[in-house]
């Protein structure tokens, strides 16, 4: 009985331990925020501009955006907190979406643009020849679990 006891004990603080380094380990190797003055010159020159909100329908305590976005041709920049969280990628939607269901639906239409390594704000260059005005919607999604984090309107 007592080796029973040991054996689920280890394996249970061993998946614990496990589960908190999926959690941690984004925020530890995330990079830093851009500077506040190089996201000021994206929003100086925003065709479009946007809101990540907390109550969005897929939104959840592990799951969120917050704060403006702010598109041009050549970039999207956002000022604000992300839910940290690993494998994040910015998707530009011809719709709006608000929940993983909605974005499943819509994820081969939709562009991704790149990578979200930070969750204080983030400046992503928008690759050569997308024209963001046929675009409507700047969405987080985490990639490797399939889980939505926020979705932000711009047009």
């Amino acid at each position: 009985m007592r080796r029973l006891f040991l054996i689920f004990s280890h394996l249970g603080v061993f998946v614990a331990g496990f589960a908190l380094g999926i959690y941690l380990l984004p925020i530890l190797i995330a990079e830093k925020a851009p500077l506040p003055t190089a996201v000021l010159d994206v929003e100086r020159s925003a065709s479009f501009r946007g809101e990540f909100r907390t109550d969005l329908k897929g939104s959840d305590l592990l799951h969120w955006g917050e704060g403006e976005v702010f598109v041009t041709p050549k970039q999207i920049a956002h000022r604000g907190r992300l839910a940290p969280g690993p494998d994040y990628k910015l998707y530009l939607a011809p719709a709006f979406v608000d929940d993983e269901a909605s974005f499943l639906a819509i994820k081969e239409k939709s562009l991704r643009i790149s990578d979200v390594k930070g969750f204080s704000g983030f400046i992503a260059p928008v690759p050569e020849g997308v024209d963001v005005g046929a675009y409507t919607t700047v969405v987080i999604w985490c990639e490797r679990f399939g889980e939505f984090i926020s979705a932000a309107k711009y047009r």
